[in-house]
């Protein structure tokens, strides 16, 4: 899952970056409303986490701006989701603070400071709603997939995953049965600047088909990767520690 803090605050944006990467987010932070704008036209995010003071205007200029895109970012590479969900985070606490962020179409509100944990599910529950989900665990087959303790079993067995390859196997999984390119994958994985080999998909794909089956992740020569819709019989998978 790739995530954009919009924070001009160092410390504020550093600490949660390390919250999000360890709960499997890439992260790419902007200080301004300009950068993020910018971001948000070239990188498919998941989600936006946005501040409100920002030292080029407020965090409800880009968020009012976003949502008026309308169906025209369906169709239009160079547009940012406008459906892409929104968490505010700010210090801005009165009831009539929060009523306008949530009406100018954010998905939630946090008043800072709190704490990481309770953003991180706030971010689940979001997430959860705009995938079209209820229930907290991804369920395909014997397949079950928790995002909140990112644990993963098949068979009723536990099976050890890497944290890419967690987010991988995520990220296939709320797309299903949708073909996602590398390029897309990729996007999802890794943060701007992130270094990886050019067959970094390819290898996380291997290892979690040797984990969880051979039929679980099906592959379209040419344009990329997708789990179908329809669950495949499986053998049960083998024991195996995180790549």
């Amino acid at each position: 899952m790739r995530a954009l803090v919009v924070e001009d605050d160092p410390g504020i944006a550093s600490g949660l970056s390390d919250s999000l990467r360890q709960a499997g987010y890439a992260v790419d932070v902007c200080p301004t409303l300009d950068a993020a704008w910018a971001a948000l036209a070239v990188e498919p995010f998941d989600v936006l986490l946005l501040d409100l003071g920002l030292p080029d205007g407020d965090g409800l200029d880009l968020l009012a701006r976003l949502r008026r895109l309308g169906e025209r970012s369906r169709a239009h590479e160079a547009l940012p989701r406008s459906d892409m969900p929104v968490l505010i985070m700010t210090a801005r606490d009165g009831v009539s603070d929060r009523i306008s962020g949530l009406d100018s179409g954010a998905d939630d509100y946090i008043v800072k400071p709190f704490d990481a944990n309770e953003l991180l599910a706030r971010l689940r529950a979001m997430l959860r709603r705009a995938s079209g989900r209820s229930k907290p665990l991804i369920e395909h087959g014997d397949l079950v997939l928790d995002p909140a303790t990112r644990t993963v079993e098949r068979a009723g067995l536990p099976v050890a995953l890497g944290g890419r390859e967690f987010a991988l196997l995520l990220t296939l999984l709320q797309a299903r049965p949708q073909v996602l390119s590398k390029a897309r994958l990729e996007s999802a994985l890794y943060g701007f600047g992130e270094a990886l080999d050019s067959n970094a998909i390819e290898v996380h794909v291997h290892h979690l088909r040797r984990k969880l089956g051979e039929s679980l992740i099906k592959t379209v020569r040419g344009v990329g990767y997708f789990i179908p819709r329809e669950v495949a019989t499986a053998a049960a998978p083998k024991r195996s520690d995180p790549e």
